[in-house]
């Protein structure tokens, strides 16, 4: 069973968001991290980045295969995660603690477009 977190909205393609005053944090979810396997290298955007829903702000790359990542709300980037550039493996470790961006959220509505933890877990067995 993949581990799943309550407090947390999550996007179809695996990345989560938390929100706290209009900034989203973002990283992918253990289940991704599981179907990666060891992660090896992270490409995250620059603080400054504009960021579209459902568009691609970044990728990671594991022994396996290399995998886009979605941004799961509209905002700009306000912190990036440096110490995951220096350390990718920190996502299998735990990859809710080891988030990537946190974005300053533009267009509160869409996280109507996101998955509740419950919703997700039906989508990630």
């Amino acid at each position: 069973m993949n581990k799943v977190l309550d407090g947390i909205l999550y996007n179809p393609t695996h990345e989560w968001a938390q929100i706290h005053d209009g900034v989203a944090t973002f990283g992918i979810t253990a289940f991704a991290a599981s179907q990666l396997g060891t992660v090896v290298f992270v490409d995250l955007p620059a603080v400054g980045a504009k960021l579209v829903q459902n568009k691609e702000f970044g990728a990671v790359e594991s022994v396996k295969a290399a995998s886009d990542l979605i941004a799961p709300l509209s905002g700009t980037v306000v912190e990036v995660n440096d110490d995951l550039v220096g350390d990718p493996e920190a996502i299998n470790k735990d990859a809710f603690s080891a988030w990537m961006i946190k974005v300053k959220m533009t267009a509160p509505a869409e996280l109507n477009a996101l998955l509740t933890p419950d919703q997700y877990r039906a989508v990630s067995k």
